[in-house]
């Protein structure tokens, strides 16, 4: 569950892995199949399982559906299929899959008790998908025989190209929109996935240059801020991946607290309703400063009119290089990604923090496009070409491989590492990673044989 600090409640709007929350003074749980959830036919079934139990109240020391946070829904997205499901001879979309048994089996439940229906939708590139969402909420709707825009979704915002229809987005839902949301590291690997193969798009060291202060991603979080609070939307911000250390007197966990307050504090300044965090016990501080520095439950009267953004602020790319540093925790991101994968798992954790598929997405992305433009470090000038990222790929497997507790983990982290290399190194970008392993037959056969075994990874545990 991710849990959220944002501006919505019971009456306007908001294990898959139930492992984020958004927050604001109210605050709703997404329940996410996307890029925290790795869609084995087990996870999904359980995921929508556990839903059903926590809205009939069915779930021991969960509150009931009426008094817990809002649940928020998040589908996977229409670039994921349902291997289990035919259609007509056709393998199932996912998003419908997930979609369709959330609201049959839960829709009028969450109505009823004020707490929903409402989704978080990833991925939507266009005004074409976000009219396509539409259509079936009210086709759902009608069927179910429930009230027409009872359903309310929050769109992320996520790909470059959806950053010049925001306004005709929102249009498109409607009655059936919550707001949109920013997410910096998907949004980020979009610019390669669009214009990788561009010299002037090259992105540099995300670990070193990329943060929200940057010109083309502030300028994005204000032009969301502005298009939703003219239209009375909601506009939240991203997520908070790092982990708050146990011991609350040490200075690690001074530094992480500081570091998020900071991050999110830019957030609030820029207008938002709220944002995301991954670690519960960020939640009361994080409540905190949002009550702190704002007034009321949202901020929709910051209609942000000095905001001036253009086609130019957008695609404007940060100045910087490589480091070497950078390079290699891109590699580990997507190698320990894939390994979670083949392991049933869409997150996991590493050098404090949680890595999903949205990091695991921007770091081969990033690991691609160097390849590709011959990118030099800034540490020694070498190119970073293909026999360099295979020498560090098997530097991290080898450094990782005595962490494992046996002849069959240590397999699966070899094979990950050579799905990674395949990733990076191919001619023609793959759109997105989760579709290349969700298609994959290693990833496919891998799941009737699962187990998992635990390994210390940067000073975090991780699964292999």
């Amino acid at each position: 569950m991710i849990w959220s600090l944002g501006g919505l409640n019971r009456r306007c709007c908001g294990t898959g892995e139930l492992s984020r929350m958004t927050v604001s003074t109210s605050a709703e749980a997404l329940v996410d199949f996307d890029d925290g959830n790795c869609p084995t036919f087990h996870n999904q079934i359980k995921g929508i399982h556990n839903v059903i139990l926590a809205v009939n109240n069915r779930l021991p020391g969960i509150p009931h559906i009426s008094q817990a946070p809002v649940l928020m829904l998040r589908p996977r997205a229409w670039n994921m299929v349902e291997h289990n499901m035919m259609v007509e001879g056709k393998e199932a979309p996912g998003p419908l899959f997930d979609f369709g048994l959330l609201m049959f089996h839960c829709g009028r439940t969450l109505l009823k008790h004020q707490s929903g229906p409402f989704l978080y939708l990833s991925k939507v590139e266009s005004l074409m998908e976000a009219r396509l969402w539409n259509n079936i909420f009210v086709w759902t709707q009608k069927k179910l025989g429930l009230p027409l825009g009872c359903i309310k979704a929050t769109v992320l915002i996520e790909n470059v190209l959806a950053t010049f229809e925001m306004e005709e987005i929102l249009y498109e839902l409607r009655e059936h929109s919550a707001g949109l949301n920013c997410g910096i590291w998907d949004y980020s690997a979009s610019f390669v996935n669009k214009f990788g193969h561009r010299q002037d798009f090259l992105l540099p060291d995300r670990s070193k240059y990329v943060n929200m202060e940057k010109r083309f991603l502030h300028s994005y979080m204000d032009l969301l801020v502005q298009t939703c609070h003219r239209r009375g939307a909601l506009a939240t911000g991203g997520m908070a991946a790092p982990l708050l250390p146990q011991s609350q007197q040490t200075d690690s966990y001074s530094r992480v607290l500081a570091s998020v307050e900071r991050l999110k504090l830019l957030e609030i300044n820029a207008g938002v309703d709220g944002f995301m965090v991954y670690d519960m016990n960020l939640i009361k501080p994080m409540q905190e400063l949002f009550e702190f520095h704002t007034e009321g439950d949202n901020q929709l009267h910051q209609v942000r009119d000095d905001v001036s953004v253009t086609p130019q602020d957008l695609l404007s790319m940060p100045s910087g290089g490589v480091t070497l540093y950078g390079l290699k925790y891109n590699i580990a991101v997507g190698v320990l990604f894939i390994n979670a994968w083949l392991s049933g798992k869409g997150h996991f954790f590493y050098r404090g923090q949680v890595e999903d598929s949205a990091t695991a997405e921007i770091s081969r992305s990033q690991v691609w496009q160097w390849i590709r433009h011959q990118a030099r470090l800034e540490d020694d000038g070498r190119v970073v070409s293909r026999q360099l990222v295979t020498e560090l790929t098997k530097e991290l497997r080898t450094d990782l491989s005595p962490l494992c507790h046996s002849e069959r983990t240590k397999q699966k982290l070899h094979t990950a590492a050579d799905m990674f290399l395949e990733v990076v190194m191919k001619r023609h970008f793959p759109e997105f990673i989760t579709s290349y392993l969700n298609m994959d037959h290693t990833f496919l056969s891998s799941q009737s044989t699962r187990e998992e075994e635990t390994v210390e990874a940067g000073g975090q545990r991780a699964k292999l």
